[in-house]
Formats: C-alpha cells, sequence, structure tokens
C-alpha cells in the first residue's frame, strides 16, 4: 500500500478542487510513492496526535483540519504548527488532511450530522456552482456509439442520480484537408461532407483531462471538431452545509435535549425559543453562519452549527432558532466518517482512531 493509493482514493471522494479557496487540504507530508501500512484517524495534527502515531505505530495521520493553512518560512519549533511538522518529518509520518473538500460533498461532514439525527429527505444547503462544464463534439455517423461510450467510461454525462447522459444532434459537416494532412475520410484538395452527429455531454471539471484524452483515442478524425463551455449550473451534490427533516416534529426544548443526547453536548448556546414545533433542521460542520440565509430560505425551524459571534446571533431575528453547538462538536463523527469510507475501500489496511480529545475548548460546569 502507497501513501497515493490512499489519497487517489480520498479525492475522488472529495475532489480537491471542491475545497474553499483559504484551505490547504491534501499531502502536507509525506513521499505519494512511500508504502504506508497502518494509517491514524483524528479530527486535528497536534503534537500528541503525532505522538499517538508513533506509539501505535502509524505512518500517516489523516486529519480533517489542515496542520498548515498559509506559507511558512521558518521550521524553528516557535509554536505548535512547527513542532508538529518537525516530529512528524523526524519519524517518517506522512500528514494528510482533508477538509473544506470533505465538507462540501454529500455524504461529508453536514451530512453525517444530518444522520445522527436521523434526518430524512437530506440535500445541501447550498450548492456549489463553477463545477461544471459541457463539451461538444461533432463525430462521423460511423463512429457515434464508440466516442460516447468513451466519453461515458470517463464520466462524462453523469447527472444526479443518471449517469449516461447526453443530447445528440443530426446534421452534416465540411472540410477540406490541407496538404500534409493524412484524412480518415476523404482526400487532399478535395471538400468533403460527411454525415455527423453533434454529442453534447456535462462532466465536472476535475474530470476534463481524462475525458478529452478518451475521446480523442475513440474519435476517428486527425483533427477533431469540438468545444468546451463553463456552465453557471450549481451541483446538488456538492456544496455547503445540509438541510432534512425530523420524522416526528418535535417541541423545541425536547428537540435540543434530543441534539445534546446525540452529539453528547456539554452546552448548546441558541438564540430565543419560538414555541413553534422543530420540523425541518439545517446544519454545517463547523463555522456555519455565512449559511443561516440559506437556512432560512429552505424554510429550517432550527440552524445548528458553531463558532457564532455575539452579534451574528442578533440575525436569527426570530425566524429561526441558532443553535451553537461548538466547533469540534459539530464535527467529531467525521473521524468516524473517514475510518468508514477508508476500511469499506481497504478492508486490509489497518485504519486506527485516535485517543487524542483534540478539542481546544474546555468547559467548566
Amino acid at each position: 500500500m502507497k501513501i497515493k493509493d490512499i489519497t487517489q482514493f480520498l479525492e475522488e471522494l472529495a475532489p480537491s478542487n471542491y475545497q474553499e479557496s483559504y484551505d490547504n487540504s491534501g499531502l502536507i507530508v509525506g513521499d505519494p510513492n512511500k508504502e504506508v501500512h497502518k494509517a491514524l484517524i483524528s479530527l486535528d495534527c497536534t503534537e500528541a496526535v503525532v505522538e499517538d502515531a508513533i506509539e501505535k505505530g502509524c505512518d500517516i495521520i489523516i486529519s480533517h483540519h489542515p496542520i498548515v493553512f498559509s506559507g511558512m518560512k521558518r521550521f524553528n519549533g516557535k509554536n505548535y504548527v512547527e513542532r508538529t511538522i518537525i516530529k512528524a518529518i523526524k519519524h517518517d509520518i506522512a500528514l494528510y488532511a482533508i477538509h473544506t473538500n470533505l465538507d462540501n460533498i454529500a455524504g461529508g461532514v453536514s451530512s453525517k450530522m444530518a444522520d445522527k439525527l436521523g434526518l430524512e429527505n437530506q440535500a445541501i444547503l447550498r450548492p456549489k456552482a463553477g463545477l461544471l462544464k459541457k463539451l461538444v463534439v461533432y463525430v462521423p455517423r460511423t463512429h457515434v456509439e464508440e466516442v460516447r461510450n468513451a466519453l461515458f467510461e470517463a464520466g462524462a454525462g453523469a447527472i444526479g442520480d443518471y449517469d449516461e447522459c447526453s443530447y445528440n444532434t443530426v446534421g452534416y459537416g465540411t472540410f477540406r484537408p490541407l496538404e500534409g494532412a493524412n484524412p480518415a475520410i476523404g482526400a487532399v484538395g478535395s471538400q468533403e461532407r460527411v454525415e455527423e452527429t453533434k454529442i453534447e455531454v456535462i462532466f465536472p471539471v476535475q474530470r476534463e483531462r481524462k475525458i478529452l484524452v478518451s475521446m480523442l483515442a475513440a474519435h476517428p478524425y486527425e483533427e477533431v471538431a469540438y468545444h468546451i463551455i463553463s456552465l453557471d449550473n450549481s451541483l446538488s451534490s456538492v456544496g455547503s452545509g445540509a438541510i432534512g427533516n425530523l420524522k416526528t416534529p418535535m417541541r423545541e426544548e425536547e428537540f435540543l435535549a434530543f441534539l445534546k443526547e446525540q452529539f453528547q453536548l456539554q452546552v448548546i448556546r441558541h438564540t430565543s425559543l419560538s414555541g413553534k414545533p422543530i420540523k425541518r433542521v439545517a446544519l454545517c460542520g463547523g463555522a456555519g453562519g455565512f449559511l443561516l440565509n440559506d437556512a432560512k430560505r429552505s424554510g429550517a425551524d432550527i440552524f445548528i452549527t458553531a463558532d457564532y459571534k455575539y452579534h451574528e446571533f442578533f440575525d436569527a431575528e426570530e425566524e429561526i432558532v441558532i443553535a451553537d453547538i461548538g466547533h469540534f462538536e459539530s464535527e467529531q463523527f467525521t473521524q468516524e466518517l473517514l475510518l468508514e469510507v477508508i476500511t469499506k475501500k481497504f478492508a486490509n489496511f489497518a485504519v486506527l482512531l485516535t485517543e487524542i480529545d483534540t478539542n481546544p475548548i474546555k468547559y467548566y460546569i
């Protein structure tokens, strides 16, 4: 097993281009071609977590939060970030982070929160735009099936719960091979008219290179006529937060008690209660205040997230209940999520959860 076997799988699950611009997901320390035998999963990467990896014989740490967010010019051990990096390198332990790209997928961090509350009819709270493109290619009628199937196999034509989606228009194309050309159809110097089909397919941006290589390999023409269009469409399976419905509505106090029990919370900071039952629930792991208006527009009765500041609670405007459960607490099940997906994919690879409580916030009760 090599590091790249794990990281390629994780980046298929949560592509790196899904992360936010400020983020630093990916392989932070380590050689992708190095063999690994045991992984340690943690929400954060700290010195104590590296020590835990050393004691457990783990040679890679997979964390949710990156230990490094911005550029570093010196490694003198003057802060916990530098000390953690130094210790990992000294003991040949790779560090990998899967952060906002895991936040931004259906089945990711917020979805795991929703699962813990048993929410039904789950959806992304704010779908992400700018992640889709459309390929238009002109193919002679004799090779339509071959080219179209090559596109599908490379990952084009998947829309929601459907795949092999395409739109096909019949027409004809003209061309004249010039001196030096080696045409599949026709002769140099003569204009040709060929019955063609225009194939249109949508694809996620990260698959563009693979799709173009497959298309060009299957296409009979020496010069292939095609173009790519960037789309503004949102991708319903990618984006921030989650929303869903409780199977049975609950009184607000009853729901807060249920939330506290399911997430094993010590405290919940929340806005005034409205006296109305809770049916529709919006959630976002970590700092999700930027999604408040999305939660309101989605008809949520309560918005569960973390890191709310004093004045931001006023933004509820008595239209919704805001419940701040804490950053660590909202993302704690990410470790469980990563354990599940990695062990399912690599059944014979040892994956452990850290025993270190990395939550820097303590409560005096």
